[in-house]
């Protein structure tokens, strides 16, 4: 491999793949804190340079992290398709591009040779493409996937329903969970960050849910992101699950730092299959997010978005439901300021459906990041042009439980009436017979959560 290259005049040479991926990124406050960055604009732009003329053979054949060592590496390499490829093995990094960004090619086309890359490769494109390149490749892809319901439709926006209560009071969780719902919320699903992730308080909510789902008749899938291990339990015990969540990592290590495995993720798919209420074929709910490797010290030098990249490999390894990233969520260690959290989102949100996985966004910023409300409005803007499946949705932008702010249910509902996006087909059926939705749109009693009262 060529990892050198001169550039205004000065020789800018790079020791190994793994130190050329890192510094052609776009500035992250991770890949700093890690000390991995490019120093300067002309060093990333030299790595960019060199990346861009790399064929995909030799990025499969130098990997970052071997799968003699780490069992997401092998998962990730096994599901490589060898005929596919074989075909596109010659091609560089910016013929790779080239191809992605070529009006000759459709979303079908893309999915196809997404069989033959992997994550690295993956990763290696988005380098090289603009924040415009992101939005206009995603917007190829649509990626249909179904639980009890189906999303990702081409001109949908679907949105999970966060009702988080600080002290997972059931009446609370159900009084936000209605007025998302009076704004068209919950396609994508009701899903519940607790805070006792007990299997006795797993329970409890799994129920609540699942029963308001039932008396209201509404078409969607209901979930509570405890750890994998308690919903289990919680199903085991006659829990009513539609989905199994859990959060997840772009190495084997920082997946044991968070109490899971392969084979753990394994048994959770065959237990939302054999005891879950979900129809499927699709039960599992995944969420990643740049930098949680490096806080697990688990990265292995190897940048934040290279690694959220085989989050994505590692996560289709299971035909999940939905995945989503939350981008902004961990902090400005890793993502410092809104220009660096509207460039991870429209990264993740790229590598995710070139994938081939149902892609959604957790569009959010911390109150000690340099972002604030207008920059995650932007952000929601440019992923809704983009083609994302799903965005999360909090009463008044501000999750009372984890404390961050994120996107609000009337953000949400905004943005689908002004980019012309609706609701899951089946969802916005009964969102019009309920009256919520009139002709396509918010109807008059839309935001009246006393409608589930009579």
């Amino acid at each position: 491999m060529k990892l050198k290259t001169t550039y205004e005049g000065a020789v800018y040479s790079f020791s190994s793949l793994k130190e050329l991926f890192a510094k052609a990124n776009e500035e992250k406050s991770g890949d700093r804190l890690a000390g991995i960055a490019a120093e300067t604009v002309q060093e990333r732009i030299a790595a960019k340079e060199v990346l861009s003329h790399l064929t995909l053979t030799e990025i499969r054949e130098h990997p970052l992290l071997s799968p003699e060592e780490d069992e997401v590496s092998r998962m990730i390499e096994n599901q490589v398709n060898k005929p596919v490829y074989e075909s596109i093995k010659n091609w560089s990094v910016a013929e790779l591009r080239e191809y992605i960004l070529d009006d000759a090619t459709s979303g079908s086309d893309l999915k196809r040779i997404s069989r033959g890359l992997n994550s690295e490769m993956i990763a290696a494109a988005a380098k090289i493409m603009s924040n415009l390149d992101l939005v206009h490749a995603a917007n190829k892809m649509e990626i249909l996937t179904t639980c009890n319901s189906t999303i990702g439709y081409k001109g949908t926006l679907a949105s999970r329903l966060q009702p988080n209560h600080p002290t997972d009071n059931v009446d609370g969780m159900i009084a936000s969970l209605k007025e998302g719902l009076s704004y068209g919320m919950g396609d994508a699903v009701i899903g519940i960050n607790p805070v006792d992730d007990s299997v006795e308080s797993v329970k409890r909510l799994l129920h609540a849910t699942k029963s308001f789902m039932d008396d209201w008749n509404i078409p969607t899938q209901n979930c509570v992101l405890a750890h994998v291990t308690a919903q289990m339990k919680a199903i085991e015990q006659g829990a009513p699950a539609d989905m199994i969540f859990q959060s997840i990592a772009g190495t084997e290590a920082a997946n044991r730092s968070f109490g899971i495995s392969a084979s753990l993720l394994e048994e959770a798919n065959d237990t939302a299959r054999t005891l879950g209420t979900g129809t499927g074929p699709q039960r599992l709910y995944f969420e990643t997010g740049q930098g949680s490797e490096l806080s697990a010290e688990a990265h292995y030098d190897i940048d934040q978005m290279t690694l959220e990249s085989r989050n994505y490999g590692f996560a289709a390894c299971y035909d999940p439901f939905i995945v989503n990233t939350v981008v902004g969520f961990i902090g400005p260690e890793y993502l410092y300021n809104n220009k660096q959290v509207i460039r991870a989102g429209l990264e993740d949100h790229f590598m995710g459906k070139l994938h081939g996985i149902p892609m959604g966004v957790d569009v959010c910023y911390t109150n000690h990041i340099k972002a604030d409300q207008n920059d995650i409005e932007d952000l929601g803007v440019l992923l809704t042009a983009s083609g994302v499946n799903f965005v999360i949705a909090t009463p008044m932008g501000d999750d009372c439980m984890l404390n961050y702010q994120s996107l609000s249910y009337h953000d949400v509902a905004a943005i689908r009436q002004t980019m012309r996006k609706r609701p899951s087909p089946v969802f916005e059926e009964w969102l019009e017979k309920m009256g919520i939705f009139e002709n396509g749109k918010l109807g008059k009693i839309a935001g009246d959560p006393t409608i589930f009262s009579r």
